[in-house]
């Protein structure tokens, strides 16, 4: 059974943390709309949801990708990098636990779900504003054990590894290349986002179906291009609290 965590969005999310986005307003009934949409697909696509509560004194809570790194042998809790998010985690660890067992990072690591992305038994770690080396000498060591391979990215000009790349097939990445250096990923089949579309990368793969945001429809083709289906959805008053398609879930097979 495949698993999709997620939870509402909080009636603070105005407050949210920002790091490459100039505030502006976010319509919470909007972005309550598009999130449902966001649940819907995932059903639609297989999925059991798991929906946590909402926590309205946590402004970024619906982004739960950030709390945890799952993997089929073990959950890895994270530190998020922004200190007014570390309170996301208990809930999201209480979830996890019934399904995995729990490893947790400790200070002086930070680490965003967000800057993780595995493919077949590599995970690659982007180093950010959020996430540094301590926290990802802890992955390397958890994970060494179950044969993953832990490399670090730098980034640049983004906030998390998942908006300068997106997983959309087997050992295919869609890839911004002006934020992350393509040479990281040797032997993965690459497919660049359209130049006129630097925000496009993030894609969440569910399955043999590509969750993907509404608006990048050069990108989209090309994507359509190499076979890869996709569905989109609306996610533009997430997208202002520097949330994406990925956030807003954690997924995995029971």
């Amino acid at each position: 059974m495949r698993v999709a965590i997620t939870r509402g969005v909080s009636p603070g999310i105005a407050r949210c943390e920002l790091t490459h986005l100039e505030r502006a307003p976010i319509d919470l009934e909007r972005a309550c709309t598009q999130h449902d949409a966001y649940e819907r697909c995932l059903t639609s696509l297989g999925c059991d949801l798991r929906v946590l509560p909402t926590e309205p004194d946590l402004p970024d809570s619906v982004f739960v990708e950030d709390g945890a790194i799952v993997l089929d042998e073990v959950a890895i809790i994270t530190r998020p990098g922004a200190r007014s998010r570390r309170p996301e985690t208990i809930g999201i660890a209480d979830a996890l636990g019934l399904y995995r067992r729990l490893v947790h990072i400790a200070a002086p690591g930070t680490i965003d779900g967000g800057d993780v992305q595995v493919v077949d038994r590599t995970a690659y770690i982007g180093l950010s504003e959020r996430t540094n080396e301590h926290a990802v000498e802890q992955v390397r060591t958890t994970l060494a054990p179950f044969g993953y391979t832990v490399i670090a990215v730098p980034l640049t000009g983004c906030l998390h590894l998942k908006t300068a790349i997106g997983l959309v097939a087997p050992n295919t990445l869609l890839i911004n290349r002006n934020w992350v250096d393509a040479s990281a990923f040797q032997g993965v089949r690459m497919i660049d986002v359209d130049p006129a579309e630097p925000w496009a990368a993030c894609a969440l793969l569910v399955g043999d179906t590509v969750i993907y945001p509404a608006g990048f429809d050069r990108t989209c083709a090309r994507l359509t291009d190499a076979g890869i289906r996709t569905r989109e959805v609306e996610v533009g008053e997430l997208a202002k609290a520097e949330g994406g398609v990925t956030c807003c879930s954690l997924i995995f097979n029971t």
